[in-house]
């Protein structure tokens, strides 16, 4: 045993130098402009790239855009037969490793002003190509090509660019770190694609304005490209990425080439200017008092400085949110508060740097700002956010003030967010976060705060952890009340094991963030064992089982409990199939009225259920995922029907996107049913103009609303809006009326970007 202890501790050191490096390729070698680059040295003029062979890392080289560069995404200039192209793409799926099937070429210009990357990409047979989405950020299920750069060259953060044949934008923040992907983001930039014989082309056109980078003329960023050839299901890189990465791999900025010969405008502070002007009939029966057929204008104005060429400071006065397409409405059959996603522009940008790890209860959560618990508007006076980076240190800094509104009964309050981030390691973060409201709802006239530190480690490929401690201070609720937590999992291709602990106090209420449920003590664990098959037809198997114990801390009962075995089978063609069993027990400690006329005792219940549901890859021009769920319910029997994520692609411009949810609930105490319909359809003239048409019947509150936008970004960053909003009750207490109006609004904006 003594004899072994050497050997021991040399395994242990190995595996902590191994967390150092996790995921960085070889260790750094060459320097250029100051900064030593990961992977194999900068090629040698007319070269533009080289690669190591044994971790596939690439370092690429840009070159100054020619007398006579064309931006028109034809690629027939003399410069493509001159200079080489970037090439060499692996696959991540299917066969991990593997050279892609087809051929792909790429070259990077710069200018004074802008970076281009030109993109060939060769294809076979031209009638496998996909292209069937011209929505902005929709067409992920397309054949597509896109660009990741890490313009800090920290290997933590990045931005992602990519389109599709038909010339699609899609743009997203990309990160190592849990939230810091962030696709809801938009960007000004510019794209054109083109056909050829042997395939098609792009090239992208992305201001040096659009992105942020460290100070300095010469640049080295962080490089990688994606391509997608949709038919097949592959997805091929630039460097060589784990198979677990999957289609996401492009986030993972560690494992991106270098690329070098870059020069940018040396100290140059982007400062944008983007006044709009509003005018809008509303009428609203819900008000007091009610409002009828009411016209009125507005105006406001965004502004962005760039303090630093890595720091932006955003401030926005008189805020309107007016464009922004209705929420999706919910059935809630539990007794606990839902969380409805972010849709706001100026909320989404950035929103990464505000996400803690941990996986507790957000002390930040958007939707607290200038919208009542209802959904409704509440208007905003301005504020201001500064975001960036600061070294290895990434900041974020909130404040917006909301007006009184006699509406929903909100005092004028201000909301103040402070977030650091830093880099530690070489892909992990350690976070603190501070949320503050002044004027609290549970006791007005006085404020609330939050306070929390977060942790989050990348320690090898596929082991990672997080941490997370925070603390809100509210007003009326017994002081300061705590929550903690953290999750750890081992993730492999072939198996993966996950344990998560979640505390939470009796009253924890940070009133800038959302709490689905206090009072607890979770532990959830996940346990997968899967494989990859030499079929035709199938891809992949698996089977993953479950469980999540929730404690009541003041009854110390286990309060709620679910055990989930799930199979799941995914095909070549990207179809799934999946059956899930799951026995669950609630305990309810009061009663709870589950629908208008029923009411569900205090007790204990256990129940069982079988759901099964069937993906049609999302891909294809017709596709969507149906389901059905049988089992109990508080002591009864519930019958689920559901389709979802459907879409009909009647033509590339043209989409129809319905979905369904049917309950059939017979309980001993009552028996009721809910529905709730949704069509979403679209038609997109360019890229960069779409009208849709958004209704939704919810049986719950027998609510039938309508959502019509018209979006014309006129030129990029400037827009053009036509919305037609109304909602209708279509179960009145009137009986001689079939329907009564909520609300209706038609409301007309125009914004127009300076860039100075």
């Amino acid at each position: 045993m003594f004899r072994a202890r050497p050997v021991l501790v040399s395994l242990v050191l190995s595996f902590l130098a191994g967390i150092a490096t996790a995921g960085q390729g070889p260790t750094v070698g060459a320097e250029v402009a100051g900064r030593h680059i990961f992977g194999p040295p900068p090629p040698i003029a007319p070269e533009m790239q080289t690669r190591d062979a044994a971790t596939g890392l690439t370092t690429v080289r840009a070159t100054r855009a020619p007398e006579g560069f064309s931006f028109d995404g034809r690629l027939d200039e003399p410069v493509y037969d001159v200079l080489k192209p970037i090439t060499g793409f692996y696959q991540v799926l299917p066969d991990n490793g593997k050279e892609a099937t087809e051929h792909t070429e790429v070259w990077i210009f710069y200018d004074r002003n802008n970076v281009y990357v030109a993109a060939r990409l060769w294809v076979k047979d031209k009638a496998t190509l996909i292209a069937n989405e011209l929505r902005r950020d929709k067409a992920r299920q397309n054949d597509d090509f896109g660009l990741a750069f890490d313009t800090f060259y920290d290997r933590q953060t990045g931005f992602l660019f990519y389109t599709t044949p038909l010339g699609a934008l899609g743009d997203c923040q990309v990160g190592e770190a849990q939230g810091a992907t962030n696709c809801d983001y938009n960007a000004v930039w510019d794209v054109r694609t083109s056909r050829f014989e042997g395939g098609w082309t792009a090239e992208f056109k992305i201001p040096f304005k659009t992105i942020r980078y460290r100070p300095g003329k010469e640049q080295v960023w962080g490089v990688n490209f994606r391509r997608t050839i949709r038919h097949r299901n592959e997805t091929t890189f630039l460097t060589r990425m784990p198979v677990t990465f999957g289609g996401g791999a492009i986030s993972r900025v560690s494992y991106a080439g270098t690329l070098v010969g870059i020069e940018a405008p040396e100290g140059s502070k982007n400062f944008d200017i983007k006044p709009y002007g509003i005018s809008r009939l509303t009428s609203d029966n819900t008000a007091r008092p009610v409002v009828r057929n009411d016209a009125a204008g507005d105006f406001g104005v965004d502004v962005k400085y760039g303090i630093t060429q890595n720091l932006n400071a955003d401030l926005t006065y008189n805020t309107d949110f007016a464009q922004v397409e209705a929420d999706d409405q919910q059935v809630n059959l539990t007794r606990f508060n839902q969380a409805f996603p972010e849709k706001r522009d100026f909320f989404l940008e950035g929103s990464g740097i505000f996400s803690a790890s941990g996986g507790g209860a957000p002390l930040f959560f958007s939707r607290q700002v200038g919208l009542s618990g209802q959904g409704r508007d509440i208007p905003i006076v301005g504020g201001a956010r500064v975001t960036g980076k600061i070294g290895r240190n990434l900041v974020g800094l909130l404040n917006i003030t909301s007006k009184e509104d006699s509406t929903t009964q909100s005092p004028q309050t201000n909301f103040t967010v402070l977030r650091i981030k830093r880099d530690i390691l070489k892909r992990s973060t350690l976070g603190a976060t501070y949320t503050g409201r002044s004027q609290s709802l549970v006791r007005p006239g006085e404020s609330s705060h939050a306070y929390g530190v977060d942790a989050g480690f990348n320690l090898l490929d596929n082991i990672g952890a997080d941490a997370f401690y925070s603390v809100a201070d509210t007003p009326g609720l017994g002081g300061a009340k705590r929550s903690y937590g953290g999750v750890f999992g081992v993730t492999p291709d072939n198996w993966g094991l996950s344990v998560r602990h979640l505390f939470i106090d009796d009253d924890f209420n940070p009133e800038v963030g959302f709490v689905r449920r206090d009072n607890m003590r979770q532990t959830t664990g996940t346990a997968r064992l899967s494989r990859r098959l030499k079929s035709k037809t199938l891809r992949r198997i698996s089977l993953t089982g479950n469980f999540d114990y929730i404690y009541n801390n003041t009854a110390s009962i286990r309060e709620t409990s679910d055990d989930t075995v799930t199979f799941n089978t995914e095909f070549h063609s990207s179809d799934a199939l999946n059956a899930e069993f799951n026995h669950g027990y609630d305990v309810l400690l009061r009663p709870f009225r589950i629908a208008p006329n029923v009411t569900v005792p205090a007790g204990a219940y256990d129940t069982k259920s079988v759901r099964t549901f069937y993906t049609i890859g999302p891909q294809k021009r017709y596709n969507f995922s149906g389901s059905y769920e049988y089992g109990g319910l508080y002591g009864g029997t519930q019958h689920v029907f559901g389709i979802s994520a459907a879409r009909l692609a009647v033509t590339p411009k043209l989409a129809v996107e319905p979905s369904v949810t049917i309950n059939w609930i017979d309980l001993p105490f009552g028996a009721f049913n809910t529905q709730l319909y949704r069509t979403r359809t679209t038609y997109t003239f360019t890229p960069r103009i779409f009208a849709s048409a958004f209704v939704q019947y919810n049986s719950t509150n027998s609510t039938f609303s309508t959502n019509l936008r018209l979006r014309w970004e006129y030129e990029p960053g400037s827009e053009f809006f036509v919305v037609y909003t109304n909602d209708q009750n279509m179960n009145p207490l009137t009986p001689t009326r079939s329907s009564e109006m909520l609300n209706r609004a038609f409301v007309v904006k125009f914004n127009k970007l300076f860039r100075f």
